[in-house]
């Protein structure tokens, strides 16, 4: 009996071993960017890129560069070239993109505490020619995003949440930024439901943003997310309302008078 006991253990062990093994290069695989945000993430004639200081930083090289700028949070896990697309649309405008990368890509409590904050001041630091930058993040990038708000509001004009539960920890209610929420009716991990019990926590004058038949995975340039739901549109059309309401957002932030440069700066 003991003897049979122990190889049922070693069976269980090893099928558990077997399951995190596959799991593991699952993620590998499926947070790795596609060849659309591989592609989106090499300098151009239009574009510059600069990888480093834990950042992939879109400048614009044919338009004058903007004093709004976008600082962007990317997913746990996920792949920063995954947001490549997005960050160099808006550099194509004239606003300069910041992506920043998590910590440890967000796990082992990567996306926690002030270190991944800082990662944003100095981006931000590193670019002293924009003066009003919208605050970004996707998924648990939202999170952080949601904290950024709150602990630096310096030069803050606008916050912009893509496919996440968040805020959940803090309260953004109060908040008189402008603030625009993406959310998708697919989404197998900021669900729908996750997303109404936190609604509460943003302010009133929220834009909402529902795009029906979408997912969680389609607001990046990644593969399929373990726990999400499949997405009823393609990629591309989720992408581009994506895209279409970071350049409303971002415009709009350029039209307000404290972020307008004035003719003498000009």
């Amino acid at each position: 009996m003991a003897g049979l006991i122990k190889r049922i253990k070693r069976v269980w062990i090893t099928l558990g071993l077997a399951a995190t093994a596959v799991f593991i290069i699952w993620c590998l695989v499926a947070y790795r960017a596609n060849a659309d945000g591989v592609s989106a993430s090499l300098p151009d004639d239009r574009v510059d890129v600069v990888h480093g200081n834990d950042r992939w930083v879109f400048e614009p090289r044919a338009s004058p560069t903007r004093t709004v700028g976008l600082l962007f949070f990317s997913g746990a896990l996920v792949d920063p070239r995954a947001y490549a697309r997005l960050a160099r649309h808006a550099a194509d405008a004239g606003y300069p993109v910041a992506v920043v990368e998590l910590p440890r890509r967000g796990a082992l409590g990567g996306a926690e505490g002030s270190p991944v904050l800082q990662r944003g001041r100095n981006a931000m630091a590193a670019m002293p020619e924009v003066h009003c930058w919208v605050i970004g993040g996707h998924s648990r990038g939202g999170e952080v995003a949601s904290r950024y708000v709150l602990a630096h509001p310096d030069g803050v004009a606008a916050l912009l949440l893509v496919g996440t539960s968040h805020p959940r920890d803090v309260d953004l209610s109060a908040l008189t930024l402008p603030v625009t929420k993406l959310v998708a009716d697919r989404d197998g991990l900021a669900t729908p439901e996750r997303v109404a019990r936190n609604r509460h926590l943003l302010p009133p004058a929220t834009h909402w943003v529902e795009i029906a038949g979408g997912n969680h995975s389609q607001f990046g340039d990644y593969g399929f997310q373990p726990g999400d739901g499949f997405a009823r549109v393609p990629r591309q059309t989720q992408w581009q309302r994506l895209a279409d309401e970071t350049r409303r957002l971002l415009d709009d932030t350029a039209a307000t008078p404290a972020c307008t440069p004035s003719i003498e700066a000009l």
